[in-house]
């Protein structure tokens, strides 16, 4: 019998790089914490926010010839709630980086508390040829941040 490993929040100290995020009104659910979906908008909004920062990620870049990440594959484990009025803190990780791919971890903590993590999770994006949406290798800009973030 295989024995299964229970997801464990984390510190900071897991991490590489930090995105502060603020929540909204409206991120609250009926139950006065934030609700699961807009975890998965967050994960998101650092990780494509640190890419745009670091010069890896260009919105306004439209050429045919050009590639781009499509996310494939996401998860996430929680482990305390949030709400809005507090901040949150992204924490940004790489764990794998393939010819065409990438996977990111984040962690979500509330504001600037030393406590572990609320909620972690991961995604992966596949980097495609925009008009074949055929994988792509990844850009030699976007490698380079990624490996400062392993």
């Amino acid at each position: 019998m295989t024995s299964i490993t229970r997801p464990h929040a984390e510190f900071r100290s897991a991490y590489r790089v930090f995105c502060a995020i603020s929540t909204r009104w409206s991120d609250n659910d009926i139950y006065g914490h934030v609700n699961n979906v807009v975890y998965y908008s967050w994960f998101d909004t650092a990780v494509n926010g640190l890419l745009i920062e670091r010069g890896a990620l260009n919105l306004h870049c439209s050429r045919p010839d050009s590639v781009i990440g499509l996310v494939v594959e996401t998860q996430c484990n929680y482990f305390a709630p949030l709400a809005f009025p507090e901040p949150v803190v992204a924490g940004i990780r790489v764990a794998r980086i393939g010819a065409s791919s990438v996977r990111y971890e984040v962690a979500l903590f509330p504001g600037d508390e030393v406590q572990p993590c609320a909620a972690k999770g991961h995604f992966v994006h596949v980097y495609v040829d925009r008009a074949t949406r055929r994988p792509a290798p990844l850009p030699p800009q976007l490698v380079a941040v990624l490996e400062t973030l392993t």
